[in-house]
């Protein structure tokens, strides 16, 4: 396919997924303009209520300043009428995620990524400018070049790994297949290093989250009884149940992401001075959202011992990969295995830095201004962990494993000519 072509598809992607986006954050909204305020609504708020939440949603930090008329009547102090909001509801920006990676995807197997990304990054940045532009308002601050750059720069890194991944898979001769090429020329123990590493790092990480998603479900399941009565509390109606719930589901990536610091082992904060961790849970006033009746109430140091499952992520990545070692014949040598250990655990460690870097940030005025992990602490222990269960499986011993080049043994025998 040409070029070009490539290329404006990957940009009506970009297109369909900001309106799909945008069209999700503002129909619930559109909804509660007309049930509450009826003909009296204001629409003309509408489209900068939408176009905030959806910058939220993909990380871009947002500056709340609530009107003296308003704040008066809720009863909320002068120092509190203006705060930062950078707790994102990560749905958004997993949807971008998703549908930038299925274009790169595309876009390689048509024959051009670099096209597809090209395109793709242009018309995202466009419309994420068209919309930066076009959404201010008295109540939400933002910087605009944030609004564009970050939204851009999440759907970019999607694009580009989508392609990436596609074009190693099926070729595309260009720069991934002059990099294969490279790759075959290393030694014959090493070749393998570099795509082992991509692919225990994929199944590490995954497995991780995985584990963050079950534990959010079994905690969802076993604090039911909680949520109900914190939604009953709220004493909302039925339009404002299901609004509360969505926005709630919208924070489900970012629970995830909780879970995992809490199953690493560091935990997260709800508010400054607070933490919830296996080792102990310490809180303060908790906002009244049912979601958070899901929270464990106590801890004891015996759930340290949930620190085993990032262990057994990065042990099922070493199986993977030694595995295959093992199937070419290639496991005999140390050294790969090694570099492979700490590829896999470098890789996790980073992820673990960028899932507490997405999933903190203030989420309102006084001791909320800190909810969420330390990028820190998550990734020096989700690459030890992880290093340790990947070393266990890919540097224990699997027996004797003859060389394929060695040459048969000559056993000695009598001389026939005698």
């Amino acid at each position: 396919m040409h070029r070009l072509i490539v290329s404006l598809l990957a940009a009506l992607d970009a297109v369909i997924v900001v309106a799909v986006a945008l069209l999700v954050a503002l129909a619930p909204l559109a909804v509660v303009w007309i049930v509450v305020f009826g003909t009296a609504a204001d629409w003309s708020a509408l489209w900068p209520t939408g176009a905030s939440v959806w910058m939220l949603g993909n990380l871009v930090p947002l500056g709340v300043t609530i009107p003296e008329t308003l704040a008066i009547p809720l009863g909320i102090a002068q120092d509190a009428a203006s705060f930062t909001i950078a707790l994102a509801p990560l749905a958004f920006a997993a949807f971008t995620v998703i549908f930038g990676v299925k274009s790169g995807g595309r876009a390689a197997r048509a024959g051009s990524w670099l096209s597809g990304w090209i395109g793709g990054t242009l018309a995202f940045g466009a419309m994420a400018a068209g919309v930066a532009l076009t959404a201010s308002n008295e109540v939400v601050a933002y910087e605009v070049w944030q609004a564009i750059l970050i939204p851009t720069a999440i759907y970019a890194g999607a694009v580009l790994g989508g392609g990436v991944v596609t074009a190693w898979r099926t070729g595309d001769d260009f720069v991934i297949d002059r990099l294969r090429l490279a790759n075959e020329t290393v030694a014959p123990a090493w070749r393998p290093v570099v795509p082992l590493i991509a692919r225990g790092s994929a199944v590490a990480v995954t497995s991780v989250i995985g584990i963050g998603a079950l534990l959010v479900a079994l905690s969802l399941v076993l604090h039911g009884d909680q949520i109900v009565t914190l939604f009953q509390t709220a004493h909302v109606d039925a339009l404002g149940a299901t609004v509360l719930t969505l926005g709630q589901a919208a924070y489900l990536p970012t629970f995830i992401g909780w879970a995992i610091a809490w199953v690493a082992g560091p935990g997260f904060a709800l508010g400054t001075g607070t933490v919830v961790s296996p080792v102990g849970t310490q809180l303060g006033v908790v906002p009244g959202i049912p979601v958070l009746g899901a929270l464990p109430e106590s801890s004891t140091p015996w759930l340290l011992v949930v620190v085993l499952l990032p262990i057994a992520a990065g042990a099922l990545a070493g199986w993977v990969c030694r595995s295959i070692l093992a199937q070419a014949g290639l496991d005999a040598r140390t050294s790969p295995r090694l570099v492979i250990a700490l590829g896999i655990a470098t890789v996790a460690g980073a992820a673990g830095a960028l899932i507490a870097l997405a999933t903190s940030g203030s989420a309102g005025p006084g001791s909320l201004a800190h909810v969420g992990p330390e990028p820190g602490p998550l990734a020096l222990t989700l690459a030890v962990e992880v290093l340790i269960g990947a070393a266990i499986l890919l540097l224990s011993p699997r027996g004797a494993v003859p060389e394929r080049d060695a040459a048969p043994a000559v056993v000695a025998g009598p001389d026939p000519a005698r």
